[in-house]
């Protein structure tokens, strides 16, 4: 099956928000092997939607829309729907009364124009929104199928895959078995790592076929595989991924398809280790993104965002003589940062970073984007200087990322 994603909004177009929902849509969809053909963004104006459905349905059997349901005047989805379908806005009483449990759940007044949710084409098939007021629509034309979906990232999302994916695969039974092996690769350079795996990618049966996915510091492996024949095709998919882990070694990490700090943080449960973060330049960043792992509290103890020098002196430790002689970016201010931390907060393990993250600061010995960061655990220390070109935010994300894998190249070589 091919289907389309249009994604309804001028607040996509001008940038004020991101689309969120076409990759989570594609990547509920892709197990099932269905091909998208195209994703597009398309104004509040109702000759651009009516044209894009039209457009969507020539290369498509279904296509998934979010957006444009909302209570106000704005959003002309319905009456636009209802022009290429037919019918005309009705009222329906269960999606009233799905409304009215909604705002009642949520202690807000029901106005008139939350009521209006409930007016649906009379040409579709309603399906409710157990997490708002805009119900989702279901149509269908000449054997394809449109579904209208809310914009809000959460309803989308949950509304996808507890109703829509369920009835679109009882509607439609062309799907193909599809397996995925995820491998998160360092240590090693992309080119570098092709040139290793040529003779074993070119040797792959037909249907399965091996993607690489380069990010900062890592590669992601994605070895995907379809057949008609699942037992076949599972048992293939585990020999292939046992052959990858044979001939790579260290270098996976994992095999799931995980953030960096997800990865770190289950090297450091598995060996029973506390970390601690010291950060400057990078503000917290670093304990924000290992925070964002659910369960972090098992390994992770806080962090000190010693931002001024005299938090590095009083609470880290940090000698101000070296400050004076070394500058307060340099190697040896890292790596006292990463031992007073471990020191204040008695932790196994900690990473620090010290830099100038811009757009001022810098100097001629010290530019804009210099960072050095430090990886501590028990008594074994890596420290690394990076320069790192680009605005602030991309200074402060590189920095975050480099410290952590600064960790994890720690964790891994004391296996």
């Amino acid at each position: 099956m091919d289907y389309s994603i249009l994604v309804v909004g001028d607040e996509i177009l001008i940038g004020q928000v991101q689309d969120t929902n076409s990759g989570f849509i594609a990547r509920q969809l892709t197990p099932y092997g269905w091909q998208a053909t195209t994703i597009r963004a398309v104004a509040d104006d109702s000759g651009a939607i009516f044209d894009a459905i039209d457009d969507a349905f020539a290369h498509s059997d279904v296509v998934l829309m979010t957006g444009g349901l909302g209570p106000t005047k704005d959003d002309i989805t319905k009456p636009t729907l209802c022009r290429y379908f037919g019918g005309e806005l009705v009222y329906d009483p269960p999606t009233a009364r799905n409304v009215e449990q909604i705002v009642a759940g949520r202690h807000l007044p029901l106005n008139d124009y939350t009521r209006a949710q409930a007016m649906v084409p009379s040409s579709c098939r309603v399906i409710q929104n157990q997490c708002g007021t805009a119900p989702l629509m279901w149509f269908e034309r000449d054997g394809k199928v449109l579904v209208s979906m809310p914009g809000v990232p959460y309803e989308a999302e949950t509304m996808l895959v507890r109703e829509v994916i369920p009835q679109l695969v009882a509607h439609f039974s062309d799907h193909v078995d599809i397996e995925f092996r995820h491998m998160m690769v360092v240590g090693i350079i992309e080119s570098a790592l092709a040139m290793q795996l040529d003779s074993w990618e070119r040797s792959l049966p037909p249907g399965i076929h091996l993607a690489y996915l380069p990010q900062p510091g890592i590669i992601h492996l994605r070895l995907t595989g379809q057949s008609t024949d699942a037992q076949w095709l599972k048992a293939e998919m585990d020999r292939l991924a046992a052959e990858l882990h044979d001939r790579l070694g260290k270098h996976i990490v994992a095999d799931e398809d995980l953030p960096l700090a997800a990865i770190v943080g289950r090297l450091l449960r598995q060996r029973g280790l506390t970390l601690a973060t010291a950060e400057s330049c990078t503000g917290g960043n670093i304990a924000h993104e290992v925070t964002r792992v659910a369960g972090s509290s098992e390994y992770f103890l806080g962090a000190v965002v010693s931002y001024h020098r005299q938090v590095k002196q009083r609470q880290l430790g940090v000698s101000a003589s070296d400050i004076d002689r070394y500058g307060v970016v340099s190697q040896t201010v890292a790596e006292q940062m990463a031992t007073g931390v471990c020191r204040l907060l008695g932790t196994d393990c900690a990473v620090s970073t010290t830099g100038v993250a811009g757009p001022g600061g810098g100097t001629p010995e010290t530019p804009v984007g210099t960072v050095w960061m430090a990886a501590r655990c028990g008594e074994r220390m890596l420290t690394q200087c990076r320069h790192i070109p680009g605005h602030r935010d991309r200074v402060i994300s590189r920095a975050t990322n480099d410290a952590l894998l600064l960790l994890l190249s720690l964790l891994v070589d004391s296996e």
